[in-house]
C-alpha cells in the first residue's frame, strides 16, 4: 500500500445508511469523516427489515450525510422529472447534485475515487448508494469502484493502527452478521478462498429469530447478548448444530426450532417469567457461541494462519469475542485475535471506503454508466 489516496465510501446495503472519508497513505489510514444513521428505531415496529422503507429512508439520509461529507448542495426528487443525474432502477429517487463553481470534486476533505456497496444486501437499497455514486462519479469524473460488502467486514479491521503492524497473510477471518456467517481464508489483499458458510440460517439470523419467537424484539442480538448475563446458559439444552461435522460449514436452522419448540413447551407462567428468559438466552448464546469458536479453531489448526480477524456485527457480541480470545490464547500459540475499532462491527461506510481502497489501489475501477446492484454477491 503506497499510492496516498482519499476514498469516500457510501454504504447503504440494509438498515444502515453511512457515508465515511478515509485517508490511506502507505501503512497510515485516517477516518476523516464518518457518520452512520440507524433505521432501527423504525423496523422495530414491523419486527425486522422491510425493504422499500429501508430504501425510501436511505434516500433522504444519504443526502444529508453527503452534504455533511461534501459541502455539495446536494438535492433528490420523488419523481421522474428530468435533471443532471443518472437514472435509477431503485423506487426511492433520483440525486441532484450543484457544485460550487469552480471547484468540481473539490470538496472541504476532497476525495480521490468513490467506494460504493455493490452488493450483496437488499436490492432497493443498494441502489440509492449506488445511484449517489454513480452521480458524484459522473458529475466530479472521480472513479468509482462497486465494493462487495463482505470485503468490507474483512477491511474493517484494518481501520485499527495495532491491526495494521500485525497484519500478515494469510490470514483466517470469521465474518459473522445478520445475513452471514462464514470462514474465510485471506491470502492476500483481494485474494479470499472461503472455507466455510452456513448452509441455511446464519448467526445473526438466528439471535434475531429467536428473539422475535420470545418477543423480545429487534434486533435481536443485542437483546440476547444483555439478558444472557443474568441467566444460566446449563438452563436449556440447545444443540450445537454440526459442532462435530468434519466441513467448516455452519448451520442454524435446527437451533431455531429446537428453541420454539422449548418456548411453546412452557407454560405462559413460565413464558412471564424474566428469569426464564433470561436463562434461555444465556442457552442460545452459549450454543451459538460455541459453535462459531470451535470452527474457527479447527479451521486455524488446518490451515495455520499468522492471525484471525473477527468481523462483523455478530462479532461485537461480548461473550464470542471473551470465548474466541480464550481459545485462541489456550490452543493457538503465537497466532494473534485482530477485530475491528469499537463502532465499526456493523456496517459502516468507513469499512467499504477502506476495501474500496484496496481494490482501487490494485488498479480497478468502475464503468459508473453500467454499475448497478448484485444482490446474491458472494466473495
Amino acid at each position: 500500500m503506497k499510492k496516498k489516496m482519499k476514498v469516500l465510501g457510501i454504504e447503504t446495503s440494509c438498515d444502515e445508511t453511512s457515508v465515511a472519508i478515509i485517508e490511506v497513505n502507505g501503512k497510515s489510514v485516517r477516518v476523516l469523516f464518518h457518520e452512520t444513521a440507524s433505521q432501527i428505531p423504525v423496523h422495530q415496529i414491523y419486527g425486522g427489515v422491510v425493504p422499500e422503507v429501508a430504501a425510501r429512508l436511505h434516500v433522504a439520509e444519504t443526502v444529508t450525510l453527503l452534504d455533511r461529507a461534501l459541502g455539495f448542495n446536494i438535492e433528490y426528487r420523488m419523481s421522474n422529472v428530468e435533471c443532471r443525474s443518472v437514472k435509477t432502477k431503485s423506487p426511492s429517487a433520483k440525486f441532484e447534485i450543484r457544485l460550487p463553481a469552480g471547484k468540481a470534486g473539490n470538496s472541504k476533505f476532497g476525495f480521490d475515487a468513490i467506494a460504493v456497496t455493490q452488493g450483496p444486501g437488499l436490492a432497493t437499497a443498494l441502489r440509492v448508494g449506488i445511484e449517489a455514486g454513480r452521480t458524484l462519479a459522473m458529475v466530479t469524473g472521480k472513479p468509482i469502484i462497486g465494493v462487495n460488502h463482505l470485503e468490507g467486514h474483512l477491511a474493517s479491521a484494518w481501520l485499527i493502527p495495532e491491526n495494521r503492524r500485525h497484519w500478515k497473510f494469510p490470514m483466517l477471518a470469521l465474518l459473522v452478521s445478520g445475513g452471514h456467517s462464514e470462514l474465510v481464508l485471506m491470502k492476500d489483499f483481494c485474494d479470499y478462498r472461503v472455507l466455510g458458510r452456513t448452509r441455511d440460517d446464519a448467526a445473526g439470523e438466528a439471535f434475531d429469530k429467536t428473539a422475535k419467537l420470545m418477543g423480545l424484539g429487534y434486533p435481536g442480538g443485542p437483546i440476547i447478548s444483555k439478558l444472557a448475563k443474568q441467566g444460566r446458559a446449563d438452563a436449556f439444552d440447545v444443540p450445537r448444530p454440526m459442532l462435530h461435522d468434519p466441513s467448516l460449514d455452519f448451520s442454524f436452522s435446527g437451533l431455531k426450532t429446537a428453541v420454539r419448540r422449548i418456548w411453546e413447551g412452557l407454560s405462559k407462567k413460565q413464558r412471564a417469567d424474566k428469569q426464564v428468559a433470561a436463562d434461555l438466552c444465556a442457552s442460545i448464546q452459549a450454543a451459538i457461541v460455541e459453535v462459531l469458536m470451535t470452527k474457527t479453531l479447527a479451521a486455524a489448526k488446518k490451515y495455520q494462519p499468522a492471525s484471525i480477524i473477527m468481523v462483523g456485527g455478530v462479532s461485537a457480541n461480548q461473550q464470542l469475542q471473551a470465548a474466541l480470545r480464550s481459545g485462541v490464547r489456550r490452543e493457538l500459540k503465537g497466532v494473534r485475535l485482530l477485530s475491528p475499532p469499537k463502532g465499526f462491527y456493523t456496517d459502516n461506510a468507513a469499512m467499504i471506503a477502506a476495501a474500496g481502497a484496496w481494490r482501487f489501489i490494485q488498479g480497478e475501477k468502475h464503468d459508473w454508466k453500467k454499475l448497478d446492484a448484485k444482490p446474491e454477491l458472494d466473495l
